[in-house]
């Protein structure tokens, strides 16, 4: 199938110009003036590292475990005894700092922790 090209037609009047087919603006014959189409550019997707979890409880404030990996989240989970017990954070490196995981990202580490009991 061919590619259609679009072009601004500015010869109509009153409210302004429309995006029409190429082929309909252009009278047989003619060339059309300018017609150029954007290179598409593809964004690297850089590696993404391995997350980074922050274990917090909740009563004393104290972290129970910092900067460790899913795994070790995961163990640490298995020896609490409740959600509402600790709270879990994520080093986000675009942010610079650590963000509380949403209910959803908590409950699929907990249900890691109880499939693994």
């Amino acid at each position: 199938m061919a590619k259609k090209l679009w072009v601004l037609d500015t010869e109509t009047k009153g409210t302004g110009a429309q995006m029409v087919p190429l082929d309909t603006t252009v009278k047989e014959g003619a060339r059309p003036s300018v017609v150029r189409e954007r290179p598409v550019r593809e964004k690297e997707a850089a590696p993404r590292e391995p997350r980074r979890f922050k274990v917090v409880d909740v009563m004393t404030r104290q972290a129970l475990a910092e900067d460790i990996g899913t795994r070790e989240t995961v163990e640490l989970l298995k020896g609490v005894r409740s959600t509402v017990d600790v709270s879990v954070h994520v080093w986000e490196p675009g942010a610079a700092k650590w963000q509380p995981l949403t209910q959803r990202e908590q409950k699929m580490l907990w249900d890691l922790a109880a499939r693994e009991r």
